[in-house]
């Protein structure tokens, strides 16, 4: 038995646990050391559930002995963003509002993990109502970096980036408006994946804004994300936005061949604004890919300003209307930043919010049609123009902060999310000791694609598995 689990990826975990060389209680409790660990430094989780875990842990070993074996994720311990739903429990999704009540259903994500056999070992930290792209909470406490403890973790889904890449877990779920998968998983040097809109259900999770929101794998690699993602996706009757369409074998899908495949880098927008301490590390991702036999095609690409402006209008302005009754009721339990975005949102017309919406198909198509249908397959873009910030620099002290701190971390990744397409973020290298991740994005479902190059990356790079080393005395 390997002396630390916690450095198997979940793919390896996954088939020493099938073929009982480690039991799933082992590997739980491998977590639960991990977390003691490394969790006072980093505050990813904000509840710990040991004794489920173990007892589910020890279900899955039994299930095991007898031959009933449920699929690749039985009995694999996870952790997911504190803001999907499980019956009579309660989620806080960042907030003191929602952890007041109790659950009356459980996600439908929640429910086909637990049918898989999987193992939930807690629940992760995040920005309030998943309305922030650093990670920092008023109300739970900031999440941080593992690799170095004065900078952001990323969000919304801070702590399921955190916790993957301090070994706390093995995967986690987590939700993706604007960058809120794609940001955490790249800032801390880990893979999410941003799935397209319709693909997976959002049944019984909290809303942040319902015509952007979608769910999607946090893990070390793209196979691992691939494992999670076959788990939860298909087609749900109790949330009409999911599509009826047949669900690839994500993990067979995972051995492409690059030859033949191009890749998009836009010469127009991003890779100009790249600062010098990053640009070496794309221009090597790039250069590796090629090797792998893809073609590189430097493409203009079309401005994605308007596309980023058209999703903050349409997420302000139904985070308004989830929020209008608790605002006007309980403001003082908001923190300042989510309550200055969320207001912004009561001052949006309701023509232009309606327009915007009608506006997205005819773009889309416009998109599709200038990038994919010019043999583009899948197109290259930066997590972040520039370095990790530190705590520091994005902790906003006064409302009129809030807009220039978010647009200068979520400029790369937000105006994809208006579009519905997939996007899935992979460390390439470091810079200042902290990750630097690149971006991929899609045609609609294409999400096996986006995983397929990036595991081609990752067989031939070491980046993914490079581990954090954490001081717990350094945490504030």
């Amino acid at each position: 038995m390997p002396s630390d689990l916690s450095n198997l990826s979940l793919a390896a975990l996954s088939g020493m646990i099938r073929t009982r060389d480690v039991t799933s209680l082992a590997a739980t409790d491998a977590c639960l050391d991990t977390i003691k660990a490394n969790n006072p430094a980093i505050n990813a989780f904000v509840r710990i559930d040991a004794d489920c875990a173990r007892q589910a842990a020890e279900a899955a070993d039994r299930d095991i002995a007898h031959g009933r074996w449920r699929g690749p994720l039985h009995g694999v311990p996870l952790a997911h963003k504190d803001m999907f739903y499980r019956m009579g429990e309660s989620s806080t999704g960042g907030s003191l509002i929602l952890g007041e009540r109790r659950a009356d259903r459980t996600a439908a994500v929640i429910e086909r993990l637990d049918a898989a056999g999987s193992v939930t070992v807690g629940w992760l930290n995040m920005a309030e109502f998943a309305a922030g792209p650093t990670g920092q909470n008023d109300h739970f406490g900031s999440c941080r970096n593992p690799w170095n403890l004065d900078y952001i973790s990323g969000g919304s889904s801070s702590g399921s980036g955190a916790a993957i890449a301090a070994r706390c877990v093995y995967g986690s779920l987590g939700s993706d408006t604007g960058g809120s998968i794609r940001l955490p998983a790249g800032i801390c040097g880990v893979t999410g994946l941003k799935t397209t809109y319709g693909r997976v259900s959002r049944y019984g999770a909290m809303p942040r804004c319902w015509t952007l929101d979608v769910f999607g794998p946090i893990a070390r690699s793209a196979e691992d994300c691939a494992l999670i993602l076959q788990a939860i996706v298909g087609r749900d009757d109790r949330d009409s936005s999911t599509v009826d369409m047949p669900v690839p074998n994500y993990f067979e899908e995972l051995r492409l061949d690059l030859k033949g495949l191009t890749i998009g880098v836009p010469d127009n927008h991003f890779f100009p604004e790249l600062e010098d301490v990053v640009r070496p590390m794309h221009h090597a991702t790039l250069e590796r890919l090629a090797d792998l036999g893809a073609k590189i095609m430097r493409l203009p690409m079309p401005d994605p300003t308007p596309l980023y402006r058209l999703t903050n209008l349409v997420n302000k302005a139904e985070a308004a209307a989830l929020h209008g009754r608790w605002i006007r009721e309980r403001p003082h339990d908001y923190n300042l930043s989510t309550l200055a975005r969320i207001e912004a949102g009561f001052h949006i017309p309701a023509t232009a919010y309606i327009e915007a919406l009608n506006l997205r198909p005819v773009i889309l198509r416009d998109f599709t049609a200038a990038v994919f249908d010019q043999g583009c397959d899948v197109l290259y873009v930066p997590v972040l123009t520039g370095p990790v910030p530190t705590i520091a620099e994005t902790t906003i002290e006064e409302a009129g902060a809030t807009e220039a701190i978010i647009d200068k971390i979520t400029r790369c990744t937000r105006w994809v999310s208006y579009l519905g397409l997939p996007g899935a973020s992979f460390p390439c290298g470091f810079a200042n000791g902290l990750p630097v991740s690149a971006q991929l994005i899609g045609r609609p479902f294409s999400e096996h694609t986006l995983l397929g190059v990036i595991h081609a990356y990752q067989q031939v790079t070491e980046w993914h598995q490079a581990r954090p080393e954490i001081k717990a005395n350094l945490a504030v």
